[in-house]
């Protein structure tokens, strides 16, 4: 057993089993606000309506309830990633630091999902503040993906023998493309938050119906907020096609053109589920694949962005040089 955890591929492979769950949790967190389950435990927690294990529960209560158990599971397996991190590498070395920015944020995951049910922001509350929440929510959800997806990055770099300093200075045009791409995805996940939680609200009957009631000077904040997500989601889109192909051509070495392609190719099958979604009203499976490719998207984004920074940049004819050795040219 002792060798198991001291055994570096198995780690990598469990930051990455973590990785995997966390996006399932994620994607029931969606399917609880979008079937309005969000108030199946009440005002409680941690309890589930002042017990530990409801009986004789609501369906939304189950669903609820499934939640917090899925979240739980997930926070201890960071937990568990975070001791086996600083047990199986030395001081200071990049493990460690992604296992415990995990570890924070898992934390403030937590806490911002407690939020959400103590101040009764659920079910079809549709206040100011649930909206920032939501919003603030997305945020943490991303770091935390992030910093998990950069634990079992930074795992399987060592494990490979490939361990290069992240830089972030001086990394000149990539380095302002890739934070750039990366504060779009942000904004735009803020924006598709909201979008969904109004979606979730004030349901249209028709499409000519939604779009009329988007452009109602009189109509909730939330309805009025939704046509903007189509236009970020636009905009990010091709910034992210122009910047990945502008960072593989700068830094073509370690894998950065796979993954800027996959970017690319992950970027447009978003913008049609986007569009899907909109002609059909927003289902809840459809919000759940959106959510999804967007959870793939910022993790495809990070990887690119890591790969990237952590390479020298590289002399125009080098450049031109390992393009034509790979029939660019």
């Amino acid at each position: 057993m002792g060798t198991f955890f001291r055994n570096q591929r198995n780690f990598t492979r469990f930051a990455w089993l973590t990785l995997g769950f966390l996006i399932l949790v994620i994607l029931w967190g969606a399917f609880v606000r979008a079937t309005g389950s969000g108030a199946g435990c009440g005002n409680h927690w941690p309890l589930c309506n002042g017990v530990v294990v409801p009986r004789a529960a609501r369906i939304e209560t189950l669903i609820e309830f499934a939640h917090r158990v899925s979240s739980a599971l997930s926070g201890l397996m960071v937990l568990a990633l975070w001791v086996w991190a600083f047990r199986l590498y030395p001081k200071r070395h990049v493990v460690r630091l992604g296992a415990t920015l995990s570890l924070v944020f898992i934390i403030t995951e937590g806490l911002l999902g407690a939020g959400l049910v103590l101040f009764e922001w659920v079910a079809t509350n549709a206040s100011v503040g649930r909206a920032i929440s939501m919003a603030l929510h997305l945020v943490n959800t991303y770091l935390l993906l992030a910093a998990v997806t950069m634990t079992a990055w930074w795992a399987n770099e060592a494990m490979l023998g490939r361990e290069r300093p992240l830089r972030l200075r001086g990394q000149g045009r990539v380095g302002w493309l890739v934070g750039g791409g990366l504060f779009l995805l942000l904004f735009l996940g803020v924006s598709g938050a909201v979008t969904a939680l109004g979606d979730t609200l004030f349901p249209a009957g028709s499409l000519t119906e939604g779009i009329a009631q988007d452009f109602l000077p009189t109509a909730h904040f939330l309805v009025r907020l939704r046509v903007y997500h189509p236009l970020v989601a636009i905009v990010t889109g091709i910034y992210l096609a122009l910047a990945g192909r502008a960072v593989a051509a700068e830094r073509p070495q370690q894998g950065t053109p796979r993954l800027a392609r996959a970017l690319i190719g992950i970027v447009a099958i978003q913008l049609v589920a986007g569009f899907v979604n909109v002609i059909l009203l927003a289902p809840v499976w459809m919000q759940i694949v959106h959510l999804l490719l967007a959870d793939v998207m910022w993790i495809v984004a990070i990887l690119l962005g890591a790969t990237a920074l952590t390479q020298k940049e590289v002399e125009p004819q080098i450049t031109q040089i390992t393009q034509i050795a790979s029939g660019n040219l």
